[in-house]
Protein backbone atom coordinates (compact mmCIF):
# COMPACT_ATOMS: atom_id res chain seq x y z
CA UNK A 1 0.00 0.00 0.00
CA UNK A 2 1.29 3.44 -0.97
CA UNK A 3 -1.19 6.16 -0.17
CA UNK A 4 -1.82 9.31 1.81
CA UNK A 5 -5.16 10.37 3.25
CA UNK A 6 -6.06 13.93 4.29
CA UNK A 7 -8.92 14.65 6.69
CA UNK A 8 -10.54 17.59 8.48
CA UNK A 9 -12.30 17.69 11.84
CA UNK A 10 -15.48 19.77 11.75
CA UNK A 11 -15.73 20.08 15.54
CA UNK A 12 -12.13 21.22 16.07
CA UNK A 13 -9.65 23.41 14.16
CA UNK A 14 -7.63 20.36 13.11
CA UNK A 15 -6.31 19.11 9.80
CA UNK A 16 -4.83 15.61 9.67
CA UNK A 17 -2.94 13.26 7.38
CA UNK A 18 -2.30 9.53 7.49
CA UNK A 19 0.33 7.88 5.31
CA UNK A 20 1.17 4.26 4.53
CA UNK A 21 4.13 3.47 2.27
CA UNK A 22 4.96 -0.09 1.24
CA UNK A 23 6.51 -0.93 -2.15
CA UNK A 24 7.76 2.64 -2.66
CA UNK A 25 9.74 2.34 0.59
CA UNK A 26 11.00 -1.11 -0.38
CA UNK A 27 12.27 0.41 -3.65
CA UNK A 28 14.43 2.76 -1.58
CA UNK A 29 15.86 -0.10 0.49
CA UNK A 30 16.41 -2.73 -2.19
CA UNK A 31 19.59 -1.05 -3.42
CA UNK A 32 20.91 -0.31 0.07
CA UNK A 33 22.46 -2.31 2.91
CA UNK A 34 22.30 0.08 5.85
CA UNK A 35 22.31 -0.92 9.55
CA UNK A 36 18.82 -1.41 11.08
CA UNK A 37 18.95 1.81 13.10
CA UNK A 38 19.82 3.82 9.99
CA UNK A 39 16.98 2.22 8.00
CA UNK A 40 14.58 3.10 10.80
CA UNK A 41 15.61 6.76 10.93
CA UNK A 42 15.59 7.03 7.12
CA UNK A 43 12.12 5.47 7.02
CA UNK A 44 10.81 7.92 9.62
CA UNK A 45 12.07 10.87 7.59
CA UNK A 46 10.54 9.41 4.40
CA UNK A 47 7.21 9.32 6.23
CA UNK A 48 7.71 12.87 7.50
CA UNK A 49 8.64 14.26 4.07
CA UNK A 50 5.59 12.65 2.49
CA UNK A 51 3.27 14.06 5.15
CA UNK A 52 4.72 17.56 4.80
CA UNK A 53 4.64 17.45 0.98
CA UNK A 54 0.91 16.80 0.97
CA UNK A 55 0.27 20.37 2.11
CA UNK A 56 2.52 22.09 -0.45
CA UNK A 57 0.64 24.88 -2.18
CA UNK A 58 2.88 24.87 -5.24
CA UNK A 59 4.33 22.47 -7.80
CA UNK A 60 7.77 21.65 -6.50
CA UNK A 61 9.88 19.63 -4.10
CA UNK A 62 10.27 19.37 -0.35
CA UNK A 63 13.73 18.26 0.77
CA UNK A 64 14.67 17.09 4.25
CA UNK A 65 18.44 17.09 4.76
CA UNK A 66 20.31 16.20 7.93
CA UNK A 67 24.06 16.68 8.28
CA UNK A 68 26.30 15.70 11.14
CA UNK A 69 29.74 14.55 12.23
CA UNK A 70 28.20 11.37 13.63
CA UNK A 71 27.76 7.92 12.05
CA UNK A 72 25.20 9.33 9.58
CA UNK A 73 27.06 12.12 7.83
CA UNK A 74 24.27 12.99 5.42
CA UNK A 75 20.61 12.04 5.11
CA UNK A 76 18.48 13.32 2.23
CA UNK A 77 14.80 12.72 1.50
CA UNK A 78 13.12 14.41 -1.45
CA UNK A 79 9.36 14.38 -2.02
CA UNK A 80 7.61 16.25 -4.80
CA UNK A 81 4.15 17.79 -4.63
CA UNK A 82 2.85 14.82 -6.66
CA UNK A 83 4.12 12.52 -3.85
CA UNK A 84 6.93 10.93 -5.82
CA UNK A 85 9.91 10.48 -3.53
CA UNK A 86 13.49 9.25 -3.20
CA UNK A 87 15.94 9.01 -0.28
CA UNK A 88 19.55 8.25 0.57
CA UNK A 89 22.10 8.33 3.39
CA UNK A 90 25.88 8.55 3.54
CA UNK A 91 27.60 6.89 6.48
CA UNK A 92 30.98 7.46 8.11
CA UNK A 93 33.71 4.84 7.85
CA UNK A 94 32.97 3.43 11.32
CA UNK A 95 29.22 3.15 10.72
CA UNK A 96 29.44 -0.64 10.98
CA UNK A 97 29.60 -0.19 14.76
CA UNK A 98 26.12 1.39 14.96
CA UNK A 99 23.94 -0.16 17.66
CA UNK A 100 20.60 -1.58 16.53
CA UNK A 101 18.89 0.66 19.10
CA UNK A 102 20.85 3.83 18.31
CA UNK A 103 18.81 6.99 18.78
CA UNK A 104 18.50 9.89 16.37
CA UNK A 105 20.87 11.88 18.57
CA UNK A 106 23.51 9.15 18.49
CA UNK A 107 23.27 8.87 14.70
CA UNK A 108 22.96 12.51 13.69
CA UNK A 109 24.09 14.62 16.63
CA UNK A 110 27.00 12.82 18.26
CA UNK A 111 28.99 16.05 18.70
CA UNK A 112 26.02 18.41 19.26
CA UNK A 113 26.60 19.84 15.79
CA UNK A 114 23.87 18.11 13.80
CA UNK A 115 21.22 20.13 12.05
CA UNK A 116 18.11 19.53 10.03
CA UNK A 117 17.41 21.62 6.93
CA UNK A 118 14.00 21.59 5.26
CA UNK A 119 13.93 23.15 1.80
CA UNK A 120 10.85 24.14 -0.19
CA UNK A 121 11.82 24.44 -3.85
CA UNK A 122 9.11 25.56 -6.32
CA UNK A 123 9.44 24.18 -9.84
CA UNK A 124 8.92 27.68 -11.31
CA UNK A 125 11.51 29.37 -9.10
CA UNK A 126 13.23 32.20 -10.98
CA UNK A 127 16.96 31.74 -11.80
CA UNK A 128 19.04 33.17 -8.98
CA UNK A 129 16.12 33.15 -6.55
CA UNK A 130 16.99 30.95 -3.55
CA UNK A 131 14.49 28.37 -2.30
CA UNK A 132 12.94 28.74 1.15
CA UNK A 133 14.94 26.97 3.86
CA UNK A 134 14.17 26.29 7.50
CA UNK A 135 16.95 25.09 9.81
CA UNK A 136 16.36 23.15 13.00
CA UNK A 137 19.11 22.33 15.50
CA UNK A 138 18.92 18.78 16.80
CA UNK A 139 18.91 20.06 20.37
CA UNK A 140 16.12 21.77 22.28
CA UNK A 141 16.32 24.25 25.15
CA UNK A 142 14.13 22.97 27.99
CA UNK A 143 14.39 25.37 30.87
CA UNK A 144 18.07 25.70 31.73
CA UNK A 145 18.96 22.41 30.07
CA UNK A 146 19.77 21.68 26.42
CA UNK A 147 18.53 18.23 25.52
CA UNK A 148 18.95 16.30 22.27
CA UNK A 149 16.02 15.74 19.93
CA UNK A 150 15.21 12.05 20.26
CA UNK A 151 13.22 11.27 17.12
CA UNK A 152 12.37 12.40 13.59
CA UNK A 153 8.84 13.18 14.79
CA UNK A 154 10.16 15.54 17.46
CA UNK A 155 12.49 17.25 14.97
CA UNK A 156 9.65 17.84 12.50
CA UNK A 157 7.35 19.16 15.24
CA UNK A 158 10.06 21.66 16.23
CA UNK A 159 10.42 22.75 12.62
CA UNK A 160 6.68 23.32 12.25
CA UNK A 161 6.53 25.27 15.50
CA UNK A 162 9.54 27.47 14.70
CA UNK A 163 9.11 27.96 10.96
CA UNK A 164 5.39 27.69 10.36
CA UNK A 165 4.11 28.77 13.80
CA UNK A 166 1.65 25.90 13.72
CA UNK A 167 1.06 23.47 16.57
CA UNK A 168 1.79 20.07 15.05
CA UNK A 169 1.85 16.53 16.39
CA UNK A 170 3.34 13.73 14.35
CA UNK A 171 3.74 9.99 14.89
CA UNK A 172 6.10 7.96 12.69
CA UNK A 173 7.07 4.31 12.46
CA UNK A 174 9.01 2.21 9.97
CA UNK A 175 10.42 -1.27 9.41
CA UNK A 176 11.92 -3.05 6.41
CA UNK A 177 8.52 -3.42 4.74
CA UNK A 178 6.49 -0.33 5.57
CA UNK A 179 6.50 3.27 6.69
CA UNK A 180 3.51 4.73 8.51
CA UNK A 181 2.72 8.16 9.83
CA UNK A 182 0.02 10.33 11.36
CA UNK A 183 0.10 14.14 11.40
CA UNK A 184 -2.27 16.44 13.29
CA UNK A 185 -2.12 20.18 12.81
CA UNK A 186 -4.00 22.90 14.64
CA UNK A 187 -5.40 25.40 12.18
CA UNK A 188 -5.82 29.12 12.93
CA UNK A 189 -9.22 30.05 14.36
CA UNK A 190 -10.31 31.49 11.04
CA UNK A 191 -11.71 30.33 7.74
CA UNK A 192 -13.89 27.27 8.12
CA UNK A 193 -13.41 27.23 11.90
CA UNK A 194 -14.04 30.92 12.62
CA UNK A 195 -17.36 30.01 14.21
CA UNK A 196 -15.69 28.08 17.01
CA UNK A 197 -15.38 29.71 20.41
CA UNK A 198 -11.65 29.94 21.35
CA UNK A 199 -12.18 27.72 24.39
CA UNK A 200 -14.10 25.18 22.30
CA UNK A 201 -11.33 25.27 19.69
CA UNK A 202 -8.65 24.70 22.34
CA UNK A 203 -10.62 21.82 23.85
CA UNK A 204 -11.11 20.34 20.39
CA UNK A 205 -7.38 20.45 19.63
CA UNK A 206 -6.66 18.78 22.98
CA UNK A 207 -9.31 16.13 22.33
CA UNK A 208 -8.01 15.24 18.86
CA UNK A 209 -4.44 15.02 20.19
CA UNK A 210 -5.56 12.63 22.91
CA UNK A 211 -7.16 10.39 20.28
CA UNK A 212 -4.02 10.58 18.15
CA UNK A 213 -1.86 9.50 21.09
CA UNK A 214 -3.63 6.14 21.12
CA UNK A 215 -2.10 5.15 17.77
CA UNK A 216 0.38 2.25 17.94
CA UNK A 217 3.37 1.41 15.77
CA UNK A 218 1.68 -1.82 14.74
CA UNK A 219 -1.40 0.06 13.51
CA UNK A 220 0.71 2.56 11.57
CA UNK A 221 2.64 -0.26 9.89
CA UNK A 222 -0.16 -2.72 9.14
CA UNK A 223 -3.44 -0.84 8.65
CA UNK A 224 -4.65 1.24 5.73
CA UNK A 225 -5.08 5.00 6.28
CA UNK A 226 -8.85 4.59 5.90
CA UNK A 227 -8.95 1.95 8.63
CA UNK A 228 -6.77 4.03 10.97
CA UNK A 229 -9.00 7.07 10.45
CA UNK A 230 -12.10 5.05 11.21
CA UNK A 231 -10.62 3.43 14.34
CA UNK A 232 -9.11 6.58 15.82
CA UNK A 233 -11.91 9.03 15.17
CA UNK A 234 -15.09 6.93 15.04
CA UNK A 235 -16.65 8.69 18.03
CA UNK A 236 -15.42 12.12 16.91
CA UNK A 237 -16.93 11.53 13.48
CA UNK A 238 -20.28 10.52 14.95
CA UNK A 239 -20.47 13.54 17.29
CA UNK A 240 -18.83 16.37 15.39
CA UNK A 241 -17.98 15.15 11.90
CA UNK A 242 -14.70 14.10 10.28
CA UNK A 243 -14.33 14.58 6.53
CA UNK A 244 -11.74 12.74 4.45
CA UNK A 245 -10.59 13.40 0.91
CA UNK A 246 -9.68 10.90 -1.84
CA UNK A 247 -6.46 9.04 -1.04
CA UNK A 248 -3.40 10.08 -3.05
CA UNK A 249 -0.88 7.54 -4.41
CA UNK A 250 2.82 7.58 -3.46
CA UNK A 251 5.61 6.15 -5.58
CA UNK A 252 9.39 5.97 -5.70
CA UNK A 253 10.91 7.98 -8.54
CA UNK A 254 14.51 9.00 -9.16
CA UNK A 255 15.28 12.06 -11.27
CA UNK A 256 18.84 11.10 -12.18
CA UNK A 257 19.70 11.07 -15.89
CA UNK A 258 22.62 10.83 -18.26
CA UNK A 259 22.06 14.47 -19.15
CA UNK A 260 22.50 15.55 -15.52
CA UNK A 261 25.71 13.53 -15.21
CA UNK A 262 27.03 15.27 -18.33
CA UNK A 263 26.26 18.58 -16.60
CA UNK A 264 28.37 17.48 -13.61
CA UNK A 265 31.28 16.54 -15.89
CA UNK A 266 31.18 19.99 -17.43
CA UNK A 267 31.32 21.53 -13.96
CA UNK A 268 34.33 19.36 -13.10
CA UNK A 269 36.14 20.73 -16.13
CA UNK A 270 37.84 19.14 -19.10
CA UNK A 271 41.25 18.85 -17.43
CA UNK A 272 39.88 16.99 -14.38
CA UNK A 273 37.82 14.63 -16.55
CA UNK A 274 40.84 13.93 -18.76
CA UNK A 275 42.89 12.94 -15.72
CA UNK A 276 40.17 10.46 -14.69
CA UNK A 277 40.12 9.02 -18.21
CA UNK A 278 43.93 8.66 -18.21
CA UNK A 279 43.79 6.80 -14.89
CA UNK A 280 40.66 4.68 -15.29
CA UNK A 281 39.83 4.63 -19.01
CA UNK A 282 36.29 5.89 -18.40
CA UNK A 283 34.30 8.05 -16.01
CA UNK A 284 31.74 6.11 -13.98
CA UNK A 285 29.33 7.37 -11.37
CA UNK A 286 26.58 5.67 -9.39
CA UNK A 287 23.41 7.50 -8.40
CA UNK A 288 23.17 7.74 -4.61
CA UNK A 289 19.39 7.40 -4.73
CA UNK A 290 18.72 4.54 -7.17
CA UNK A 291 22.19 3.00 -7.67
CA UNK A 292 22.11 3.31 -11.47
CA UNK A 293 25.55 3.37 -13.05
CA UNK A 294 26.42 5.98 -15.67
CA UNK A 295 29.53 5.39 -17.79
CA UNK A 296 31.22 7.94 -20.03
CA UNK A 297 34.08 6.69 -22.22
CA UNK A 298 36.60 8.91 -23.99
CA UNK A 299 34.28 9.57 -26.95
CA UNK A 300 31.39 10.45 -24.63
CA UNK A 301 33.57 12.89 -22.70
CA UNK A 302 34.84 14.47 -25.92
CA UNK A 303 31.26 15.12 -26.95
CA UNK A 304 30.45 16.61 -23.54
CA UNK A 305 33.06 19.32 -23.98
CA UNK A 306 33.07 19.79 -27.77
CA UNK A 307 29.35 20.16 -28.48
CA UNK A 308 26.97 22.96 -27.60
CA UNK A 309 23.86 20.81 -27.48
CA UNK A 310 23.76 18.69 -24.38
CA UNK A 311 21.55 16.16 -26.16
CA UNK A 312 24.41 15.56 -28.59
CA UNK A 313 26.73 14.96 -25.64
CA UNK A 314 24.59 12.24 -24.15
CA UNK A 315 24.36 9.59 -26.83
CA UNK A 316 23.17 6.14 -25.70
CA UNK A 317 25.94 4.69 -23.51
CA UNK A 318 28.12 1.87 -24.65
CA UNK A 319 27.64 0.21 -21.26
CA UNK A 320 25.67 0.83 -18.06
CA UNK A 321 23.30 3.77 -18.47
Amino acid sequence: MNELLVFMCDGAPVRGEIVSIGTAWQAVLERRNDPPAVRRILGDFVGAATLLSASLKFDGTLIIQAQSKGPVQLLVVECKSDLTMRATVKLSVDACEISENASLGELLDASNSGRLVITLDPADREPGQPPYQGIVALQEQRGDVIQPVTSAAEAIALYMQNSEQLDTRIWLSSNDSNVGGLLLQRLPNSGGHAHLDPQVAAEGWSRIQTLGETITDEELLTLSPETILRRLFLEESAKNGVRSFPARPIRFSCRCSRTKVADVLRMLGEEEVKSILDEQGAVETICDFCAKTYRFDAIDCLQVFKTDLLSDATRPPSGGH
